[in-house]
């Protein structure tokens, strides 16, 4: 084995330990023995007690029958992040059972309720959200330069932070490090900046937690425009991304857009740039921005 490949053995195999003790709590915690789990998942006890001991590596299907089995969701058993606590797990539980309309106001309430020390909504923190070709830029330091604040490219100030090009960043490191270097930058701009207007990229809302902070911590407004305007404005900034090379760009595009739509309805405020001038689209954002609380009614895609 190369010196490059040890790395990723080794955390391939600290992986696999991981969800070994996972299966064997969950399996100990619901008072099942390895023969009974065997019975119920219709896996062999060889193949338990391997995947147990951290040796094994079945497939996603035989992993879904042993979830299934114990009573837990899959992602409960592959998941990479660290066993949530009790009082986690009931409020998830309790959070489920609600109707979406009660869960967006639960969310609410816990965000207000349990703001954590820096986070400010509101004001002038205001983070402009929405697919590319927008307007997020153009509106974003026009917005800025009326409000008096600096204003900020979140993928720019990932840049400079990581001294390489977002292509680079994810040509070499792949998406995970460009998300973890996206909530990085968005958390150095927090603590330095009391004040901005900051634009982000269009894909910065698909990592829950990145967008949880965005939500929690600025007034964010989702920049929208018809698809054809998106695609136009795309073309004209010569950038395909991440169509290149399609010849079905705007199925990609409205693809991309339909997808993201009810992650960018989470803003606090809704504006459409589409057949309007930069200037009139900026006299009603402002009027937005600067009455509290107030919102811009969501328009139709």
């Amino acid at each position: 084995m190369s010196k490059a490949e040890a790395p990723a053995a080794e955390d391939t195999d600290a992986y696999l330990r991981r969800l070994g003790e996972r299966v064997r709590v969950l399996r100990s915690q619901r008072g099942m023995t390895r023969k009974a789990l065997s019975l119920h998942a219709k896996v062999s006890e060889r193949y338990l007690a391997q995947l147990e001991a951290g040796q094994g590596n079945g497939s996603i299907v035989l992993l879904r029958r042993v979830a299934r089995a114990i009573g837990t969701p899959v992602t409960a058993l592959v998941g990479e992040a660290p066993e949530p606590s009790i009082d986690l797990q009931l409020l998830i539980q309790h959070l489920e059972r609600l109707p979406p309309e009660m869960l967006a106001e639960a969310r609410k309430l816990v965000t207000e309720r349990f703001r954590t020390p820096g986070d400010v909504t509101g004001g002038h923190r205001i983070a402009l959200i929405g697919l590319r070709g927008g307007g997020k830029s153009t509106l974003g330091r026009m917005l800025a330069e009326a409000l008096g604040v600096p204003f900020i490219e979140l993928d720019r100030e990932i840049e400079r932070r990581s001294g390489a090009s977002l292509s680079e960043i994810f040509d070499m490191f792949g998406q995970q490090t460009f998300r973890r270097a996206e909530r990085e930058a968005l958390d150095d701009v927090l603590a330095t900046h009391p004040q901005f207007v900051m634009a982000t990229s269009g894909s910065i809302v698909t990592d829950a937690g990145t967008l949880e902070r965005l939500l929690s911590s600025c007034r964010t407004v989702w920049v929208r425009a018809e698809p054809s305007e998106h695609m136009q404005r795309v073309l004209q900034q010569g950038d395909m991304r991440p169509m290149a090379h399609s010849a079905r760009a705007m199925e990609d595009l409205l693809g991309i857009l339909e997808s993201r739509k009810p992650l960018y309805a989470k803003a606090d405020l809704t504006i459409s740039t589409s057949g309007r001038t930069p200037e009139q689209t900026l006299a009603e954002l402002l009027r937005a921005v600067t009455v509290p609380d107030n919102r811009i009614s969501r328009r139709s895609a």
